[in-house]
């Protein structure tokens, strides 16, 4: 088991190994390979380092495409895998395709026997298909062309689902105050994994200060998963809740919230203030899933994901029908025809709608009539439980064998006292 300290020395070392590279562009390839797999792979640090195939890989990606660290990772990994298959070097497999005079056909034909053996060991299509990409990438970051004559199926072979009200409530349940934040902001606020480690305490802090709820969270382009553009998001009671008690919990231990600060900090970071990582995320759910009997230890495929949670904010504002699918899909951050005029709309619209969703993961207690009646009530301006105080006192010894009756029938009559001198114009 890794000691902190022994985990400080690694990260020096890391840190090494960026700045022993001359030019600045080297030294941000290096980082992006160290972001993409410290966290989940880091045996894989070395065997990009070591091959310059692997490096063009990642400038590329890094120059050219949005630079996910997730997209870096899904293709090394496919890279890995091929050229473990092949018990050959990446470096080694792109020289012989571009000096051998029949090196491409033979490249081709490897990968066709290596998606055959992948098949045989009941790896999902989608799974060969992104290993597969990964190899093709490599390749074309390298200056070869590799086209597969047939189109490799994707077919869903294992699909994830949204986990119900409850079972979030027995996650809830067992987890600590950083993870209920972590669940239900994800739940809540149908942010992805990789976003919600980049939020800082200003997205929240004006509504959060203000006592406003839903809590409004603008996410910048910079921080979503495409960098494609900005969106708006928001977090209902539940998870402001949790996010307050997790925040004054922090206060408490001598920490000083900026706006700078990571609104979910790491575990571990004992003296510097660094936000959780998108793989701790992912293992604190997968515990709370397997801790909570969701899920089977042990098992190769599970229905339910991280990635659950954010499926658990559309399934529901979908089937609770008052959100139109063009703005659920705006307020998970995803590019659609009509953005422009959703963001036109303004907050407080989107504010609204969200409110009159109904979002949430404990069951809300069903409205009483009588609850319903008062509403409508103040809704014209009179205050009911000064109605059924003046009727108590106007009538003292009045008997009384049904309370709740009663006070509809008096409720009642001062709504149609109120109808009738509006429509008698005052």
């Amino acid at each position: 088991m890794q000691t902190r300290e022994t985990a400080q020395t690694t990260a020096s070392e890391l840190q090494g190994l960026v700045a022993e590279v001359a030019t600045p562009r080297e030294r941000a390839a290096r980082q992006y390979v160290i972001d993409a797999f410290r966290s989940k792979k880091p045996s894989l640090i070395p065997f990009a380092f070591g091959n310059e195939s692997v490096m063009k890989l990642a400038a590329y990606l890094l120059r050219y495409t949005t630079g996910s660290p997730a997209t870096l990772y899904g293709y090394v990994l496919g890279v890995h895998k091929f050229s473990k298959w092949l018990d050959r070097e990446p470096d080694g497999l792109v020289r012989e395709v571009i000096l051998e005079k029949k090196g491409h056909d033979r490249c081709l034909e490897k990968i066709d026997d290596f998606i055959g053996d992948l098949q045989g060991q009941g790896l999902a299509p989608g799974s060969i298909a992104n290993y597969v990409k990964g190899v093709k990438a490599l390749f074309h970051a390298n200056g070869v062309a590799i086209v597969l004559p047939h189109r490799l199926s994707r077919r869903v072979k294992y699909t994830d689902r949204s986990p119900t009200p409850e079972e979030l409530e027995k996650l809830l349940t067992i987890a600590d105050i950083r993870d209920k934040v972590i669940i239900s902001m994800m739940a809540l606020g149908g942010f992805r994994a990789g976003t919600l480690t980049k939020l800082k305490y200003r997205h929240v802090k004006k509504d959060l200060e203000a006592g406003r709820i839903p809590v409004h969270i603008h996410v910048e382009a910079e921080i979503t998963k495409g960098k494609y553009c900005d969106y708006d998001t928001f977090i209902g009671s539940e998870a402001v809740e949790y996010l307050k008690a997790y925040l004054e919990l922090r206060k408490k231990t001598g920490e000083t919230l900026t706006d700078e600060s990571p609104l979910i900090r790491d575990k571990h970071s004992l003296k510097v203030e660094k936000p959780i990582t998108p793989a701790s995320i992912l293992a604190t759910v997968h515990r709370l899933y397997w801790k909570a009997g969701l899920i089977e230890k042990g098992k190769h495929r599970y229905y339910l994901h991280t990635h659950s949670l954010r499926k658990y904010f559309r399934t529901q504002l979908t089937a609770l029908g008052t959100i139109p699918v063009e703005y659920i899909e705006y307020m998970m951050g995803h590019v659609v025809s009509v953005y422009n005029d959703i963001k036109m709309k303004g907050v407080e619209f989107l504010r609204s709608l969200y409110a009159q969703s109904g979002l949430s993961i404990k069951p809300k207690t069903k409205i009483t009539k009588i609850e319903q009646l008062k509403a409508i009530i103040e809704a014209w301006g009179m205050n009911p439980n000064e109605i059924l105080s003046r009727e108590a006192l106007d009538k003292p010894h009045r008997i009384v064998v049904d309370p709740e009756q009663t006070q509809m029938e008096v409720l009642n009559q001062a709504l149609k006292q109120a109808i009738l001198k509006e429509l008698r114009g005052g």
